[in-house]
């Protein structure tokens, strides 16, 4: 198992008066780096509500990205990234509880290299975002932050709770709408890859763990029919006209233990083994080199370089 490095770098700070303020050397600082800057770059965020484990999440992406530079194919599609039983979970920060953990925007400084099957090389960043609706927050930094999120990202990551709801497809509706208003000069769909990740989800006999059964949820949650009033065929079309891909996955609930035990520190001994099954399908369809997705804006992609001067006019916007 390759050694943990690297560190969050909060790059986007919550300030007490309401607004988002962009650390550029921060940023600077890693996109700015010999073997980074003339590359291009894939970005994968992950957004959602607060304490529904984002960060926890993000760090098995960590894991995926570091232990996948030493494994072949045929030990990371039997799960060998996961690494021990005993192996604690570190990278961003989490923890349980009721009460928000991250605030603003994080970026991890361990840039990952990788070739995609055109042959160009990449370099691929994992970006942690304050979650939304806690008791701190406006709906408008709610709005900002995911919105700032998408527009940087070229997978975002939509982190639910048990179910897709109405309410969570109006707070995207809401969010991209905020985004979409700031990108009012690009041309096609302003937003690239999202995925809908349902946590904790309660009804695989009605559609399975895993991609199947998400694009099968996904496929009732947003169909469009002549019976729904107009405003829920609005709401649909608009979501499907701001993302130029968009995939669904069910993950089961971890384990009691992972969500009522202070003292859990992420060893898989501790994860039920359905949810691991999970992680290693998972992990691929987001992070194999056939499934990255560069940045792109009008069509281009962009530069870690370019992306540094990007996130300078994005905030700007709000």
């Amino acid at each position: 198992m390759a050694v943990d490095s690297g560190s969050p770098v909060q790059i986007v700070m919550a300030n007490d008066d309401h607004t988002f303020s962009l650390d550029e050397e921060a940023l600077g600082a890693l996109l700015l780096r010999p073997d980074v800057v003339h590359k291009k770059v894939v970005i994968v965020s992950v957004a959602g509500a607060f304490r529904k484990g984002k960060s926890f999440l993000l760090d098995f992406m960590l894991r995926y990205l570091r232990a996948s530079d030493h494994l072949q194919p045929a030990e990371i599609h039997q799960g060998a990234w996961l690494g021990s039983d005993s192996q604690t979970l570190t990278g961003f920060h989490w923890r349980g509880g009721s009460d928000r953990d991250t605030t603003g925007i994080l970026l991890w400084n361990e840039p990952f290299f990788r070739k995609l099957p055109n042959g160009d090389e990449v370099v691929v960043l994992v970006m942690d975002t304050q979650g939304a609706f806690d008791s701190q927050s406006t709906v408008k930094d709610c709005a900002t932050v995911f919105a700032l999120s998408t527009m940087i990202s070229s997978v975002q990551v939509y982190n639910l709770s048990a179910n897709i709801q109405e309410d969570d497809l109006q707070h995207l509706q809401l969010f991209t709408e905020y985004g979409r208003m700031a990108l009012s000069s690009s041309a096609g769909k302003p937003f690239q890859k999202l995925l809908f990740l349902v946590r904790d989800w309660s009804f695989p006999y009605e559609a399975a763990y895993g991609l199947k059964g998400g694009e099968s949820l996904l496929a009732r949650r947003l169909e469009v029919s002549d019976k729904q009033h107009p405003e829920l065929q609005q709401l649909r079309k608009h979501i499907r006209s701001c993302f130029e891909a968009i995939h669904c996955f069910l993950l089961p609930h971890p384990g009691l233990k992972v969500a009522t035990n202070p003292q859990f520190d992420g060893r898989l001994s501790d994860i039920e083994p359905e949810f691991k099954a999970r992680l290693v399908e998972l992990m691929p369809f987001v992070l194999a080199p056939s499934k990255l997705v560069p940045k792109e804006i009008n069509g281009r992609d962009l530069t870690a370089g370019e992306l540094l001067e990007y996130f300078k006019v994005c905030p700007v916007l709000f």
